[in-house]
C-alpha cells in the first residue's frame, strides 16, 4: 500500500497547490506582476518538494484512517503476540526501530508498511492474511514489508516524486505561457488561456511522471522480495507469493493504497502497474536460489 497512498496524498496536495497558484499567478499577472524564470524555478522547487514531503510526513496517519487499521497496543491473543514478536525480531535483524504493528479489516490477504522514518514506521496486515496464510507465509510477508522500511523506499520515493513535481510545475507553466502568447495572442500578463493550458499541461505531465514512479515501485518490489527471503527464508517467500497468486479474485485494497500492499492487483497497462506480476516475482526468487 505504501506507494499509492503516498501518490494519492501527493496528487491531492498538488491539485490544491496547482489551482490556487495558477489563480494567484493569473491575478498577479493582471496587475503587471510576473515571475522571472529563476523565481519560477524557486517557486517550483518549494511547492514540488514541499508537496512530496508533506505527503511523506502524513503517510502513516493517512494509512491508518484509510484502512481502518488498529494498532496493537497490548496483544489480545496468541496470534497478536506472535505477530508483534515476529516484527520485533525482523526489525532487529534489519537494523531499524520497532515499527507500530496493526491489523486492518479486509478479507483479502494483504499487508503494507509506511512511515516517514525507518525508526517510526507502521507495519499492518489484513485480517484475511492472518486467517488465510500459514505462519511461515505471514513471516515472509512481514519480512517483505520490513525490507521496504529498511531499504528507505518511502524516503527515496519522496525524493523522486519531489523532483518530478518540480519538473511538472515548472514546465507546465512554460507551456501555459507559450500557449497564452502563441495561440491566444495575449501580450498583457497571463490570461485565461495561460491558466487553462497550465492546468492541462500539469495533468498530462503528472501522468507521465507517474509512469516513472510506477517503474520505481516495480523495481523496489523485487528488492523487497529478496529482503523477505533473507529475513524469513527463500522458500517461505516463494510460498507466500504463490499463495497470493492462487487467489482467483483477491479483494483489492482501496485504490489509493494498492501500491503499498504485498499484492498490487492487476492492471491492463503495465506502465501503470505498481507491482510486477506475481509470476515474475516468483521466477526472480527462484532464479536467485
Amino acid at each position: 500500500m505504501r506507494i499509492l497512498l503516498f501518490l494519492a496524498t501527493n496528487i491531492a496536495i498538488m491539485v490544491v497547490l496547482m489551482i490556487t497558484s495558477s489563480l494567484a499567478e493569473g491575478y498577479l499577472a493582471s496587475q503587471g506582476i510576473q515571475f522571472p524564470r529563476m523565481q519560477l524555478l524557486v517557486f517550483s522547487v518549494v511547492f514540488g518538494m514541499g508537496g512530496a514531503f508533506i505527503s511523506l510526513a502524513i503517510s502513516k496517519w493517512i494509512a491508518k484512517r484509510m484502512t481502518g487499521a488498529r494498532v496493537i497496543e497490548q496483544p489480545a491473543n496468541s496470534m497478536e503476540e506472535w505477530l508483534v514478536e515476529t516484527v520485533r525480531q525482523q526489525a532487529n535483524v534489519a537494523g531499524i526501530g520497532m515499527p507500530e504493528v496493526a491489523i486492518f479489516p479486509s478479507q483479502s490477504p494483504n499487508a503494507f508498511a509506511t512511515g516517514a522514518r525507518k525508526d517510526k514506521a507502521l507495519v499492518a496486515v489484513s485480517e484475511g492474511l492472518l486467517r488465510g496464510m500459514s505462519r511461515d507465509e505471514i513471516r515472509a510477508v512481514l519480512g517483505h514489508e520490513i525490507s521496504h522500511v529498511a531499504n528507505g523506499d518511502m524516503i527515496t520515493l519522496a525524493l523522486i516524486q519531489g523532483v518530478l513535481n518540480v519538473f511538472v510545475i515548472f514546465f507546465s507553466r512554460i507551456v501555459g505561457e507559450f500557449i497564452d502568447k502563441a495561440v491566444f495572442k495575449n501580450d498583457r500578463g497571463h490570461g485565461i488561456g495561460y491558466i487553462a493550458a497550465t492546468i492541462f499541461a500539469q495533468i498530462v505531465l503528472g501522468i507521465l511522471a507517474s509512469i516513472i514512479v510506477m517503474w520505481f515501485s516495480r523495481r523496489r518490489e523485487f528488492r523487497a522480495d529478496e529482503g523477505g527471503a533473507r529475513l524469513a527464508g527463500r522458500q517461505e517467500m516463494i510460498a507466500a507469493l504463490e499463495r497470493l497468486s492462487s487467489l482467483s479474485e483477491p479483494e483489492p485494497l482501496p485504490e489509493q493504497l494498492s501500491a503499498f500492499g504485498i499484492s498490487g492487483g492487476k492492471s491492463m497497462m503495465r506502465l501503470f502497474m505498481t507491482h510486477p506480476p506475481l509470476e515474475e516475482r516468483i521466477a526472480a526468487l527462484k532464479a536467485g536460489t
